[in-house]
């Protein structure tokens, strides 16, 4: 297995999905839950594991979606609200590599190792280990 962490943002770190109408925000192409989601895990603590894990050596990662059916101009405000999301909750963590790609991409074709992802489809679909959102942090403390 690879030395790799990926971590989903979407019902994985970012609460998208208990922004208050969140899919009608979406349907209109308005990228505001992006950038009000809520944090799922104390993203202090998260970024000292990571920090952790990528002085031992561990390549960490995001691989997020886009919103479904998203035309072009949405999608790049999308990504925009996804970076500027992590900047802001992660403060002073650098990923070694962030795919935000189209809705539906299949993940396991962008990495390797180990995924947090909330959609049980992905994890299942994953070639390596897989996790779902819930006890990030105990999982990576895990790591040696």
């Amino acid at each position: 297995m690879k030395k790799e962490i990926w971590l989903d943002m979407d019902g994985t770190i970012a609460d998208l999905y208990g922004v208050d109408n969140w899919l009608e925000y979406i349907k209109a192409e308005d990228e505001k839950p992006y950038k009000i989601a809520k944090p799922l895990v104390n993203m202090e603590k998260l970024a000292e594991e990571l920090s952790r894990l990528q002085k031992q050596g561990w390549t960490i990662g995001i691989i997020t979606w886009l919103a479904k059916n998203g035309k072009p101009e949405y999608n790049n405000r999308v990504a925009r609200a996804k970076l500027n999301w992590l900047e802001e909750h992660l403060k002073g963590f650098k990923f070694d590599k962030v795919h935000i790609v189209e809705y539906g991409t299949p993940k396991q074709e962008l990495g390797r190792g180990i995924l947090f992802d909330d959609e049980i489809q992905n994890r299942i679909n994953w070639k390596d280990k897989a996790y779902d959102e819930r006890n990030i942090l105990e999982t990576l403390g895990a790591i040696a």
